[in-house]
């Protein structure tokens, strides 16, 4: 395993992050396909045993079980808390990004996860509706409290995240350290503007749907898998750009046979090769974590990378919240399925 820092906050983190989205109690109403807490031991013991230090989880995950299930994964392997980097997220609870929500959710999350600090707490979306200042002085308050080492931010408009780093600069709060926004080789739109506010405030990428969810790992568009028939996020966020994105499938695929290994490996290599530090990724099973940590030794040529990236062409927008009252140009997240990222 490889390792790189994670932005400005000096914690040390594999070039593989664990999406703790694949863990939790089965939802009904749409995550179907997540797997118990054997499953999740299973998973997480096979990614410590190859390197990887580095989980991801929030606190809608599975109505919280996927915290319970990585909390009680960690303490059933035994691994220690100071060889972890645990990751969490709050905004799609009650009160958004506000100082009160932020305190009450903090406490949920370390309580589920069995430990007394998170590494990075990130917020999952903008809040329209709380200041920003409020928002950010509260997160720079479980910073100073130590139930906080760094924070992070998820999918938004790229003004809005330089704007909430101006406000922590200028009032010496703690600034974001990562940007977990949705990236990928069908979805390559924050390298517009998004990337860049980020590397201007030493911020380090941690990707999420790096395979496109499940898209960049076969060469059909469809599967007959439980996620592939339930998952409504996953349509609406590439179902519509089907036309658009099978040339690029087809690339990878193409590349995929003449390097001899499957295509996640290629997707995931390439995300590495443009230097994100660390892409995360859901695992369904052990032996998918293997596929993963064989990427990270992956290099592409020049060439490799301009023939992947050449189809591409501008994408709706999947990801970032609309304004309240307002329509994306491009594509926003239906109401019933906006709190899954």
């Amino acid at each position: 395993m490889e390792y790189a820092q994670l932005g400005h906050s000096g914690i040390e983190v594999s070039h593989i992050c664990i999406g703790g989205m694949s863990f939790g109690e089965p939802d009904a109403t749409n995550h179907e396909w997540t797997i118990g807490p054997e499953g999740t031991e299973a998973v997480i013991r096979r990614a410590f045993e190859g390197g990887i230090n580095y989980i991801d989880s929030a606190n809608c995950y599975s109505r919280g079980t996927s915290e319970e299930y990585i909390g009680r994964a960690l303490k059933k392997i035994g691994i220690p808390r100071d060889e972890v980097v645990l990751q969490s997220k709050v905004f799609f609870n009650e009160g958004g990004l506000s100082k009160a929500a932020i305190g009450r959710e903090i406490d949920g999350t370390l309580g589920r996860l069995g430990t007394d600090y998170l590494d990075v707490y990130m917020i999952h979306r903008f809040d329209y509706d709380t200041p920003v200042e409020e928002t950010m002085e509260a997160l720079d308050g479980l910073v100073r409290a130590g139930k906080v080492r760094a924070i992070g931010a998820s999918e938004m408009f790229a003004y809005q995240l330089h704007n909430m780093q101006v406000v922590a600069e200028r009032n010496g709060w703690a600034k974001f350290t990562n940007m977990q926004c949705h990236y990928n080789l069908l979805y390559r739109e924050p390298e517009r503007e998004v990337i860049p506010v980020c590397r201007q405030f030493d911020m380090a990428l941690t990707p999420y749907s790096p395979l496109a969810s499940g898209h960049l790992t076969r060469e059909a568009w469809d599967a007959d898998s439980l996620r592939s028939r339930t998952d409504l996020v996953m349509a609406d966020k590439y179902d519509r750009a089907k036309s658009l994105d099978t040339p690029i499938i087809e690339r990878v695929a193409r590349l995929a046979r003449d390097r001899g290994v499957p295509m996640a490996q290629v997707a995931i290599a390439w995300h590495l090769n443009k230097g994100v530090e660390s892409p995360t990724l859901g695992f369904s099973k052990p032996a998918r974590v293997d596929d993963a940590i064989a990427a990270v030794g992956i290099r592409l040529s020049k060439e490799e990378m301009e023939y992947l990236e050449e189809p591409y062409v501008a994408h709706e927008l999947v990801g970032p919240i609309a304004r309240p009252g307002e329509k994306l140009i491009a594509g926003t997240f239906r109401p019933e399925t906006k709190e899954e990222a």
